[in-house]
């Protein structure tokens, strides 16, 4: 059975969706995403996907209080991306109390720093963060694109011991068109080990439900939430149903 994961995205302390990266084109939908985190809570959700945009603009965990007070409040099993650029940010998200860290940007300008980690604290607490547009990797809070392609950065980390992987089409994100699901699909052909999750373009109960009968581990989802396309009584239903 395929994995909601809600997304609580936080810039300048509040939550909010970006449409297709851009900083530029943001949505607040609460002023407290400490609150947002505890309604996701109570309706059965358990795990959570935090960014910290400030962070992964600035190259370094900024949001930390805000991160601190979501993975010690709650139950909620809290992976933190965005901004996870040194030892000192991994050694802070883990000390905040996050399960898990997704290396996105710097996976892709420090391999050897990702490498590390992944010994040192096991796969099962290193995400990669496979972020794409138009089949090239984007980092930076998706601010840049890469001269990587989607499929050679994949079958990089994975030969080398990645075993979770979130991947985002930016191009998708906060449009609410749909997801990727082809695209995703084909991962998990070539990578039936991998827990996959997708993120990205997810506008109702039919998106989630056409990537779980595709195969895929976990699925992200941010505004279907906020804006009231997906319920949260809806998601508990889906998860009890499967």
């Amino acid at each position: 059975m395929i994995e909601i994961i809600p997304a609580i995205d936080i810039l300048e302390g509040v939550c909010v969706r970006l449409k297709q990266g851009n900083y530029e084109q943001r949505t607040v939908y609460d002023e407290d995403p400490l609150a947002v985190a505890l309604r996701f809570e109570s309706a059965g959700i358990r795990r959570l996907h935090c960014v910290d945009l400030d962070g992964a603009r600035q190259g370094y965990l900024v949001n930390t209080e805000i991160l601190k007070a979501i993975c010690t409040q709650t139950s909620l099993q809290v992976d933190i991306g965005g901004g996870i650029g040194s030892d000192a940010d991994i050694e802070k998200a883990f000390s905040l109390g996050a399960a898990q860290i997704t290396a996105g940007s710097i996976a892709v300008r420090e391999p050897h720093t990702v490498l590390r980690w992944l010994r040192q604290y096991g796969a099962e607490r290193i995400i990669l963060g496979a972020d794409f547009q138009y089949g090239r990797i984007a980092v930076s809070g998706w601010q840049e694109s890469s001269s990587l392609d989607l499929s050679g950065f994949l079958d990089d980390y994975i030969s080398r011991g990645i075993r979770t992987v979130i991947s985002t089409d930016i191009s998708r994100d906060g449009m609410l068109g749909g997801s990727a699901e082809k695209i995703y699909a084909q991962i998990k052909a070539r990578y039936p080990d991998l827990f996959l999750i997708a993120s990205g373009g997810v506008s109702d109960m039919k998106d989630i439900q056409r990537l779980n009968e595709a195969g895929i581990d976990g699925v992200i989802v941010g505004k279907a939430i906020y804006e009231g396309r997906i319920r949260l009584d809806e998601i508990r239903e889906f998860m009890t149903l499967c």
